[in-house]
């Protein structure tokens, strides 16, 4: 027996799951899926099986024949959910297990009518990475087993439902309609993806669409109305998109992340439509995962840094592409900045800013941080600045197509690398960006001349001339670059010159309220107010929280606050929140 992923009861010497296939109805009475799941096996086999669930109500377990099957669901423990283990007869090609979710499953946020911007009708989605998708289905939950799929959805008939895969029809009976969908690639279970509600779209390119509901699509279709160019971009570097669509889904505000990549349709946050397309790097990103990440997958979240670090790197790589270095540059450089921050964050648990983790025992939520993402990027760009770019990007190619719709580990990715490029690990230090805490010293900064220029300043109070250029990357490296705490007088001044206060960028705004609270200006209370009420992303939350539950005479209203606000953030905002919250002074 050997269980390969931390964080599943996957036991390598049993049958493994190729396909899913799922038949469910939605109840947004009882805020649970009624379900029947049929995995089938990549090759028939017989003895135990061991799935994932998590507050999964198994009612039956059969086989291809209909035959009932013996099973137990064993006691949950602590982060990894139940153990189902069904005895199997030999040559059992699939199980069809009957079962309903839990109201409270920690992949589906339910949204009641006067959560969404309609009003009218309800709305639900999922989230399951890192490991929640048993939450919502029995299955092998491990990115090791890449699986295909169909799903009939059933839902109330004034709904729409979209899925991360292909549309195959809808039919109406009654007030009921059934939506069914088919993923043809294999994917990693966390990618499964889908959402209810009153929704439009509109068409951005042949193979692009953009979903809201009715009240936002047209601003998402104008934020958004570049996306085919940046897929003609990234194609070129990364070789063929091979997911046959990039379909977006904006969210509600609850969303926790900027962004989920799910194949074919990904999820974005609705802070990215600031109206004038200065956030769309979320977009870059998310489509970069078309091929870091979702192409080629890390095996477990011990490995996650091989999904994310590639992804900033690509990110960045799109980023120069259509906007210039000097763009990217500005975006390694706010990295770096967030990069600090992380690590500094994680002090009593240095292990966590490693790259390659050790997490038996460990909730991936519980250590989710941008170090994989930055850390990882640093490191891949320090190889790149050793072998030069074009043989970097030579080898990237091949790493990719290597590696194609499969699931790799830090040995994969080393052994590769040094196959292509010999001698370029040992160059760069591997082991200490891999096992070592922290960033290794002596990592060379970003520059720009744009970046310089904004380093010149320092905590001067800028023109508004030369501000009026800013973009939102720029305006966040300078509010970050202010030492704190700031003092009253330099924050009055740069509200009264520059109206920050006021501003409807999220990534501008929350960096200036982060800088205003520890500058104690008081002032900005209310907007703060406002803000923790409308979204959910946790880039936004946690900032606002912890600047409030840092000072004493704001850290009641951080209380208050969430204790209000609580009920619209997803379960994953609400952990981190009251993590935050936990370990205030």
């Amino acid at each position: 027996m050997a269980r390969l992923d931390p964080h599943s009861y996957a036991d390598d010497t049993q049958v493994e799951t190729a396909s899913l296939a799922l038949v469910a109805r939605v109840d947004f009475t009882s805020h649970t899926l009624h379900a029947d799941a049929t995995l089938t096996f990549r090759a028939p086999g017989g003895g135990r099986l061991d799935l994932d669930t998590r507050d999964l109500a198994i009612a039956r377990v059969v086989d291809q024949a209909g035959r009932e099957l013996p099973f137990v669901v064993h006691p949950p423990e602590p982060h990894l959910g139940a153990r189902l283990a069904i005895e199997l007869p030999a040559a059992t090609a699939a199980v069809r297990i009957t079962y309903t979710t839990s109201p409270d499953a920690s992949a589906l946020q339910w949204l009641a009518p006067a959560q969404t911007r309609g009003g009218a009708h309800p709305y639900l989605f999922s989230q399951c990475q890192a490991i929640h998708a048993r939450s919502v289905l029995p299955l092998q939950d491990t990115p090791r087993l890449r699986i295909r799929y169909t799903a009939a959805l059933t839902v109330p008939r004034a709904l729409t439902v979209v899925m991360a895969a292909a549309h195959r029809g809808r039919t109406e009976t009654g007030e009921l309609a059934t939506e069914t969908w088919e993923m043809p690639q294999p994917i990693a279970p966390y990618l499964f993806a889908f959402a209810v509600g009153e929704l439009a779209s509109r068409e951005l390119s042949p193979r692009c669409r953009v979903w809201a509901e009715p009240a936002q699509v047209e601003a998402a279709a104008y934020e958004f109305a570049d996306v085919e160019a940046m897929i003609t971009a990234a194609e070129a570097l990364f070789g063929p998109y091979d997911w046959e669509r990039f379909d977006i889904l904006t969210m509600p505000p609850s969303f926790p992340y900027g962004g989920m990549e799910n194949p074919r349709l990904t999820f974005l946050t609705p802070t990215v439509i600031a109206g004038d397309r200065s956030l769309v790097s979320v977009v870059a990103h998310e489509l970069a995962h078309s091929w870091t990440g979702n192409l080629v997958t890390n095996a477990n979240a011990e490995h996650f840094w091989l999904n994310e670090g590639f992804t900033m790197y690509a990110e960045r790589r799109i980023t120069e592409a259509l906007e210039g270095a000097d763009m990217a540059s500005l975006s390694a450089a706010l990295g770096r900045r967030e990069l600090d921050e992380s690590i500094a964050r994680f002090a009593d648990r240095p292990e966590m800013t490693k790259l390659r983790t050790h997490l038996a025992g460990v909730d991936p939520d519980e250590c989710y941080s941008l170090i994989p993402y930055e850390k990882g990027y640093f490191f891949l760009a320090a190889i790149e600045a050793h072998v030069g770019r074009a043989a970097f990007s030579a080898w990237l190619r091949t790493y990719l197509d290597a590696f194609r719709f499969q699931a790799i580990t830090t040995e994969d990715f080393k052994a590769h690398i040094e196959r292509g490029l010999p001698g370029a690990l040992a160059a760069v230090d591997a082991p200490r960006w891999l096992d070592g805490v922290g960033i290794p010293a002596g990592v060379a900064a970003p520059r720009s001349s744009r970046l310089a220029a904004l380093e010149a300043l320092g905590a001067t109070v800028p023109a508004r001339e030369v501000a009026a250029a800013w973009s939102a990357t720029e305006w966040s490296l300078y509010l970050e670059n202010i030492p704190r705490p700031a003092t009253e007088a330099l924050c009055r001044e740069l509200d009264a010159q520059h109206g920050l206060t006021a501003s409807t960028n999220y990534d501008v705004l929350v960096a200036w309220l982060a800088l205003a609270l520890s500058a104690g200006l008081h002032d900005v209370l209310p907007r703060v107010e406002v803000v923790l009420g409308a979204v959910g992303r946790m880039k936004y939350l946690r900032p606002l929280y912890t600047a409030l539950a840092a000072d004493p005479r704001t850290r009641p209203l951080a209380h208050s606050s969430y204790a209000r606000h609580r009920p619209a953030y997803h379960p994953i905002a609400r952990s981190m929140v009251e993590g935050v919250l936990r370990t205030a002074p």
